[in-house]
Formats: C-alpha cells, sequence, structure tokens
C-alpha cells in the first residue's frame, strides 16, 4: 500500500506456466494462511483474478505470509475504496491490524489507505 515497498529475506524469481499471475497460490500449492485453520487456493485465485479484471491488480510477491499486488487502475472513489476495503478484510481478516499497536483500521480508514494506492500487500500471521 505504500511506495516504499521492500522485499527482503532472500526474494526468489520464479517462471511459472500460468495463464495469469491470479493462478499462481493455487497453481504452487501456497500454504502462507498459517493462522486459519482452512485455506482455499483456489478462492484465493479466484479473488485475485476479480482484482486483476477490475483494478489490474497483479501478484508481483509471492512469500511465505505475504501477497504484494502491483496495482493498474487503484480506487478513485471515496466510495469505492472503502468497498474494496471491505473485499480485501475479507480476503485477509489480518488486514485490519497492522499491528502498529496504535492503529486498527475500519473499512473507511482503510479505504483512504487503498484509495489511488498502487501496491496491495496482504500478510497473514
Amino acid at each position: 500500500m505504500a511506495d516504499d515497498i521492500v522485499v527482503s529475506g532472500g526474494a526468489k524469481l520464479a517462471v511459472l506456466a500460468v495463464a495469469r499471475p491470479a493462478d499462481i497460490p493455487a497453481t504452487v500449492g501456497w500454504v502462507g494462511i498459517g493462522n486459519y485453520d482452512h485455506q482455499d487456493n483456489v478462492r484465493i485465485s479466484a479473488v485475485l483474478r476479480s482484482w486483476e479484471e477490475r483494478f489490474g491488480a497483479v501478484l508481483t510477491v509471492m512469500t511465505e505470509c505475504t501477497l504484494l499486488l502491483s496495482v493498474a487502475y487503484p480506487p478513485t472513489t471515496f466510495r469505492e475504496a472503502e468497498q474494496v476495503a471491505t473485499e480485501h478484510f475479507d480476503f485477509c481478516p489480518d488486514q485490519h491490524d497492522p499491528q502498529d499497536g496504535v492503529t486498527v483500521h475500519t473499512p473507511r480508514s482503510y479505504g483512504r489507505e487503498i484509495r489511488k494506492a498502487r501496491w496491495w500487500r496482504f500478510w497473514w500471521d
């Protein structure tokens, strides 16, 4: 969500035979949602496909517990950003709490952050 996104920890490059970047989690059997009993990679890829189509949001980085998307057409209105924020919370429940000891996001406050944002970052404990 910020312009200062840093990827560290031995990042690796992978080339995969997939139709779209959104298909990568399902194709590789990603196990990044560690603190939830059930992970459905087909559902994850379906949501990513929807964001690819609507916002040009392309999966660019995938680590053990993080997905980073480059967003070509982010929401531009406050209303749309708030609706997308709700989708982000449904997709990644940890998204509402950045664990900085200060912030707990609502759809409105998080919507303000992702409005016009060129990066979306999702992480799971």
